[in-house]
């Protein structure tokens, strides 16, 4: 009798315990937004709050282990789903922004009057598609936890309704991430038309020896677009053109969101798709992600060396293209990685950077979103003397700043740009670490240009009218002061706490760049 292999494949629900944790309380939150009065709204973003520290802590029980999933009846060790060390990693600085962003959220759904129900839903449908992606290990898998993640973020940008801003930053959004969505569809095509597959590890074996010359020119294509594709989702220049518009048309929550939880996203896949899916390719996507590290840190970098102060959310579109020049810093290890004998090490830096900066960032935005409270236009100028009215904000601004600039007292940021500028010379990349020097001290000019405004004297223009919104002058020194709502005060302090935390023992981030995550 001949033996039928069956194709039921187990599931192990403890490992997809994150993501799926996040999905089931985005459906919670749509089903109980039809049963709730409007006066008991903003219960949905306590439900959304609480969803997302559940998920967080459902990842403590995979420490202990590389636990798999949905794998190959045939082919154990070939499987869609592995809650490994680089994808807990990655889900807990998910899942972690999320909830950060979370608590920034609460406030400005009432200030901005946006609807609670579809901004909580797609909240934590875009946080379960990202925590889904970094332990995706097939190219199906990876595409489809991509456009989760990113189809929920239009119309969070676009939310405001009957805003000009947020209407034309959601549409450049869209279509830039269509287009790069196509481009990299067709080169998933490609490469399941070359291999024959569409699990990492398979293609990986396959692209070593391709049996036919045709085949190898489809495959490289195939490659080359894959690669393009992620370019526009990590914002690398000279495809971030949809960033400044799209953060400043963002309600600053999400603009916070798309830095950080966003970036997490577009480069831990880069990272799967460069160092497990195409390792025999790394003589093509080393150099050609080197030139792009190279481009993208100065042109971000550059770009917001040179915004206005005096120009409406200046301080929003400094954030933004400051986060582009971040992107090209986060670029060099990966590129590194393509030089590197052990390429899993390599990434190390990169991880270890984005957790400095995921903390850093999202509490720069969330004193941008505190001082928005009463200062709409939120320009660079807006921050003038802001430590003799908050002085406890202005220094965890400054803190941040410092951070991302890499200077003491922000000690975490110092340590991961040694790592990443550590990570080029090894791979012997010492142009690429020279212009990353570069930037750097570039950089260093407009945070420390941020920073002195925080200490300066307060503005004679300020009035208690003006920044309630009234319109109606005050005398001037007598800006006016509101209590910081507690959500929000929650997301500064713990974001301070953080980076305080990691300034003082920088080991705790900084071991992962010493460790192989794949």
């Amino acid at each position: 009798m001949s033996t039928v292999t069956s194709l039921v494949q187990s599931v192990d629900w403890l490992a997809l315990a994150p993501p799926t944790l996040a999905a089931a309380v985005a459906l919670v939150i749509l089903v109980a937004d039809l049963f709730l009065p409007a006066a008991r709204k903003p219960l949905l973003g306590w439900i959304a709050t609480a969803g997302l520290a559940l998920a967080a802590l459902s990842l403590l029980p995979l420490l202990d282990g590389d636990r798999r999933t949905f794998c190959l009846p045939a082919h154990p060790d070939v499987c869609s789903y592995a809650a490994d060390p680089f994808a807990l990693v990655i889900q807990f600085l998910v899942l972690g922004g999320a909830l950060l962003t979370a608590l920034l959220s609460i406030d400005t759904l009432k200030d901005q009057d946006l609807p609670a129900g579809e901004y909580w839903f797609l909240l934590l449908s875009s946080a379960a598609g990202a925590a889904l992606l970094p332990a995706s290990r097939d190219l199906a898998t990876l595409v489809i936890a991509l456009e989760v993640a990113s189809l929920p973020a239009f119309a969070l940008v676009g939310l405001r309704r009957g805003d000009r801003l947020s209407s034309e930053a959601a549409l450049k959004f869209f279509l830039s991430s269509v287009a790069a969505t196509a481009v990299m569809l067709l080169g998933v095509s490609f490469l399941y038309a070359a291999t024959g597959s569409l699990h990492l590890s398979q293609v990986a074996h396959t692209l070593t020896a391709l049996p036919d010359p045709r085949l190898a020119t489809l495959a490289s294509a195939g490659v080359a677009l894959t690669l393009v594709g992620f370019a526009f989702k990590t914002a690398a220049a000279p495809f971030h053109f949809w960033v400044p518009d799209t953060y400043v048309g963002a309600p600053l929550p999400i603009a916070g969101y798309l830095s950080v939880v966003g970036k997490a996203v577009g480069f831990s896949g880069l990272i799967l798709v460069t160092v497990q899916g195409f390792p025999s390719y790394a003589n093509v996507w080393g150099p050609a992600l080197a030139v792009l590290a190279a481009l993208t840190m100065t042109v971000g970098n550059v770009a917001a060396l040179r915004q206005d102060p005096r120009r409406a959310r200046s301080a929003v579109r400094l954030l933004a293209w400051s986060s582009v020049g971040q992107a090209g810093y986060l670029l060099v290890p990966i590129a590194a990685a393509g030089y590197a004998r052990d390429p899993g090490r390599a990434i190390g830096s990169t991880v270890a950077y984005a957790l400095m900066y995921a903390a850093v960032n999202l509490g720069a935005f969330a004193v941008a979103a505190l001082v928005a409270r009463t200062r709409s236009a939120n320009r660079l100028t807006d921050y003038r003397g802001l430590y003799h009215r908050r002085p406890v904000v202005a220094l965890a601004l400054g803190f941040f700043l410092l951070c991302l600039a890499g200077l003491p007292p922000g000690i975490i940021g110092l340590f991961a740009k040694v790592t990443v500028f550590s990570a080029a010379v090894d791979a012997g990349l010492a142009w690429l670490a020279v212009i990353m020097a570069v930037n750097v001290v570039i950089a260093l000019y407009y945070y420390l240009q941020w920073t002195t405004v925080l200490f300066r004297g307060a503005e004679e223009t300020a009035s208690t009218g003006e920044a309630a919104g009234t319109g109606a002058p005050a005398p001037a020194g007598h800006p006016a002061r509101t209590a910081i709502p507690a959500p929000l005060a929650t997301a500064i302090g713990l974001a301070a706490v953080l980076g305080i935390a990691l300034s003082g023992a920088p080991q705790l981030v900084l071991r992962f760049a010493s460790g192989a995550l794949l």
